[in-house]
């Protein structure tokens, strides 16, 4: 009984914690931290934290907050659209903390999310970007998996070949090293372009564009005939 007592008193002092949290009123920016760590509705919040953008309440602070509340829920994408979008109504001093928020998304699984979109071109320069920031054998496995998918397989070797040379932070991990030998093999099973190959698709491509281009000139030489035989005729008739 004691303990219940106690435990009770230990949740009313968290929660008047949080609630010291939350800004008094009822303005856009109130009402969402009142959902966010009162009523725990992540999602309301997020519309919540818009409206305060929109209005101008606590700009700084809203789009913080609303971006790190769409990374805890796996929308990544959008925070970072969103940091880009509204980040010049906010002032000089939040810039470096957004700045740190992008490196931190990006970092995230953003490029994963990019990933199941087929948007194998964003995810590459995520993963780019994220390798410059901090880099590490999973983004390294995750670029050379991109890169396998655009038909890069030389970029893709040389980036896993370094997973596998332990050039990366985390690169003694054995689910890494795993990870690179089996996209390795994957792409080893991709079907070899020959060079004789290759000349040829240049050779077709070169002469479907001498075809177009010929076509386009058909019309004028076959309405300019016409008008040489007359000539001729004409000259013809003259020397009889």
């Amino acid at each position: 009984m004691e303990a219940e007592k106690r435990r009770g008193g230990g949740e009313k002092e968290d929660m008047s914690h949080v609630i010291h949290k939350v800004p008094a009123g009822d303005s856009p920016y109130g009402r969402a931290k009142h959902l966010q760590l009162v009523e725990k509705d992540p999602e309301m919040a997020i519309v919540w934290f818009w409206k305060a953008i929109n209005a101008g309440d606590r700009v700084d602070s809203a789009l913080k907050d609303m971006a790190v509340g769409m990374k805890q829920q796996d929308r990544a994408e959008e925070a970072v659209e969103a940091i880009k979008s509204f980040r010049h109504l906010c002032s000089k001093q939040a810039q470096v903390s957004l700045d740190n928020l992008l490196i931190d998304l990006y970092k995230g699984n953003l490029g994963w999310a990019y990933m199941q979109q087929n948007n194998y071109d964003a995810a590459e320069v995520v993963y780019r970007k994220a390798q410059m920031i901090e880099p590490d054998a999973n983004k390294a496995c995750n670029l050379g998996l991109c890169l396998i998918k655009k038909g890069r397989f030389d970029e893709a070797r040389a980036v896993l070949e370094e997973v596998l040379h332990r050039r990366y932070p985390s690169s003694d991990d054995g689910k890494m090293i795993s990870r690179a030998e089996q996209l390795l093999r994957e792409i080893e099973l991709q079907p070899a372009v020959s060079p004789l190959e290759v000349g040829l698709s240049i050779k077709e491509e070169i002469m479907e564009r001498l075809d177009l281009v010929m076509n386009e000139w058909a019309p004028f030489r076959s309405k300019r005939l016409p008008i040489f035989e007359e000539i001729s005729t004409w000259r013809d008739h003259i020397a009889c």
